[in-house]
């Protein structure tokens, strides 16, 4: 019955019944242990032996079992054999939980001391040479046990980190993943719902302007505010989704073949949008969906911060894709602006390759942005 290594406690059982094990193995020791079997005062001796080892077992089964202890049972193992057994755990728990250096010190130790006894209470039939020999075996048999015992439990303690490790590991990539899904969700509420609102709020702002307006102009005008305001419920819709499925799997994300619809949207709204598009071919992808926000984006800052004066947007294809939107700045339509929609722009540029620049150049404000064509494209 052995113990576990440093570090580790036996259940309250299995601490009681390996006291309890090596006491009856001391107490038979007793009368079989020399020969001729003990009589009077050496009975005695070896009695008391045995009760002194046992109870010397008692702070072996300790986490980290004192060496002074093993040492004792290893001075009464030369007076008596009933130390043997307590003698032997001894050794084997400092194998087990002290370095190599000390383990090997107890063991030189007890063997001596088995061989110190021999030499006064010799062992009948057992010559000399073979009981030295049968010790030193059985003292470097406990040594290695304990060695590879302990080099074991400390591989174990050391994969269980590495697992914990790991498991920590997981878990903050999982954060990060989710922080990145929830940033790109949020990219994608702003471009999608930023520019159907501005096209409501440039709607609305026309009727407020024009209450002059005859019946069937306001009736128009106000078809156009249910349309856009239906068609931001349906892109609400659909960005949420992200949260439900992968959006590879739900609807088809818009490219820069949807350019001319957003286009087209926007001039039904009222806004005069000079298009010219010579891209030549759509990159699709990624790629294609960033050159569908950078227009989207645009066309929304413009709407906001230049209402009423003419846009143009062109579509270059090269060496390297360049989306262009121009407007010459002025008084915006009074929509709120939350000031990241080129943060966010410039983000999702970069992470296509690209670059983005923007700013005011003679009374206009310039948005372009210049991507790589995607590999095969």
């Amino acid at each position: 019955m052995d113990l576990p290594a440093a570090g580790e406690r036996a259940p309250l059982p299995v601490r009681a019944g390996f006291v309890l094990a090596l006491g009856v193995l001391a107490g038979l020791t007793v009368p079989v242990g020399t020969s001729p079997p003990p009589g009077g005062a050496l009975l005695v001796v070896d009695l008391v032996v045995a009760v002194l080892s046992t109870a010397a077992v008692v702070p072996l089964i300790a986490v980290r079992p004192p060496v002074r202890v093993a040492v004792g049972l290893a001075v009464l193992a030369a007076v008596s054999p009933a130390a043997t057994p307590a003698a032997t755990a001894g050794a084997l728990r400092i194998a087990r939980t002290r370095p190599l250096a000390t383990a090997a010190a107890v063991a030189a130790l007890g063997a001596a001391a088995h061989a110190v006894r021999y030499a006064w209470r010799p062992t009948d039939g057992l010559p000399f040479g073979w009981w030295l020999a049968l010790v030193l075996i059985a003292h470097a048999a406990l040594l290695g046990w304990g060695a590879y015992a302990q080099s074991r439990a400390a591989l174990l303690a050391s994969l269980r980190e590495r697992a914990r490790r790991a498991e920590a590991d997981q878990e903050s990539r999982v954060a990060q993943a989710r922080s990145a899904e929830r940033t790109r969700i949020a990219r994608e509420m702003h471009d999608v719902l930023a520019h159907r609102l501005s096209l409501v709020a440039t709607t609305a702002g026309a009727i407020e302007f024009r209450p002059d307006a005859s019946p069937e102009r306001i009736a128009a005008a106000t078809g156009v505010l249910r349309s856009h305001a239906h068609a931001a419920l349906e892109d609400l819709r659909e960005v949420i989704g992200v949260l439900r499925a992968d959006p590879e799997d739900g609807r088809p994300q818009p490219t820069a073949a949807d350019v001319p619809c957003l286009v087209a949207e926007v001039r039904a709204a009222g806004v005069e949008v000079a298009f010219h598009d010579d891209l030549g071919a759509d990159p699709g992808g990624s790629t294609g969906r960033t050159v569908y926000r950078v227009v989207q984006e645009g066309l929304t800052n413009a709407r906001k911060h230049a209402a009423g004066r003419p846009v143009e947007v062109r579509l270059t294809g090269g060496e390297e894709i360049v989306v262009e939107i121009v407007n010459p700045t002025g008084p915006g339509a009074g929509a709120p602006g939350s000031g990241t929609g080129l943060v966010g722009l410039a983000e999702r540029v970069d992470l296509a390759g690209g670059r983005l620049e923007h700013g005011p150049v003679d009374g206009r404000f310039r948005l372009v942005a210049a991507l790589p064509w995607p590999e095969g494209a």
